[in-house]
Parts: C-alpha cells; structure tokens; sequence
C-alpha cells in the first residue's frame, strides 16, 4: 500500500496577494504593539463551540433578551403593559397599541403552531378599560404657580438716546 501524501493546495492569486501583504506587515512592524502582545490568551479547559457569544455576553456587548424567543418577548410585554398604558395619553393611542400587540401574537402562532407557552392576547377594550382606571387613580396634577411679569429694567444711559 502506497502512503498518501499530503498535498497542499496550489496557490491561488489572491492567497499569494494576502501572504504578500501579511509579510510586508510583519517586516514594517504593523503587528508588534497590539493589545494583549505577549499575555496568555483566556482559553476555557473545556471545548465550548459558542465561546464567542459566552464571552460577548459576559462583557454585556450583547443584549440577553435578543436571545430569547419571540413568546418570551411578548410575555414580558404583556406583563408590563400597565407600564406602557400609564406612558400613553389618549384612548385611541392605547387602542392601537393592544391591536400591534395581538398582531404580533398572532403573527408568531402563525409561525410557531406547535409551540406550547404561548403569548395572551390583548383586547383593545379592556386595555382602555384598564387604562381609564389608572388615569382616575393617579393624582390629580399640582397646578404650576403663576409666574409673575417681569420687572421692568432699568436703562443703563440715564439720559436718554444717544444719535
């Protein structure tokens, strides 16, 4: 039985361009002084193929709930809604918003029909009902004291215009 050897690829223009560029980097230096030359790279003892993201979320470049799953969203939505109505200022505002909302449930039982959390829906209704008794229990507004005229300033020339 013959052995196989090894081959490499042949070298394709744009590989021998970028070894190219690599070496002319190295030789003028452009590598010398990075960040972290010569400290011990931070590797785990255990293989783990989502490392990157691990780390991403431990430094908190990455936002946690982009994570989560589209029902989860809409639940935590659901669960701050009274958040969102006492944000909000008119009935009709608070109408449009539980019909976003129920679209979107809809929308995301539409593509996850297997699914079993799944999000509630909103009734427009019942979230203006809900927003009239937040606006009746909150107090009512202190009225702003009247801001008095200003007084009159003085001229700085006393005698009058100058031509």
């Amino acid at each position: 039985m013959a052995r196989k050897e090894q081959r490499r690829p042949l070298p394709t223009p744009q590989s021998e361009r970028l070894e190219s560029a690599l070496e002319k980097a190295m030789r003028r230096g452009d590598f010398d002084d990075l960040p972290g030359t010569g400290e011990p790279l931070d590797l785990p003892d255990t293989h783990d193929p989502d490392w990157w993201i691990t780390q991403r979320l431990a430094e908190g470049d990455v936002d946690r709930d982009a994570l989560l799953p589209v029902v989860m969203l809409l639940r935590r939505e659901f669960d701050r809604r009274e958040d969102t109505f006492a944000a909000m200022s008119s009935e009709q505002e608070v109408r449009e918003y539980a019909q976003e909302y129920t679209r979107r449930v809809h929308q995301d039982r539409r593509d996850h029909p297997l699914q079993a959390m799944m999000a509630p829906d909103m009734d427009p209704e019942t979230a203006v009902r809900r927003w009239r008794q937040m606006r009746a229990a909150r107090p009512a507004p202190v009225p702003a004291q009247p801001v008095p005229p200003p007084t009159p300033r003085r001229r700085f020339w006393p005698w009058g215009r100058r031509a």
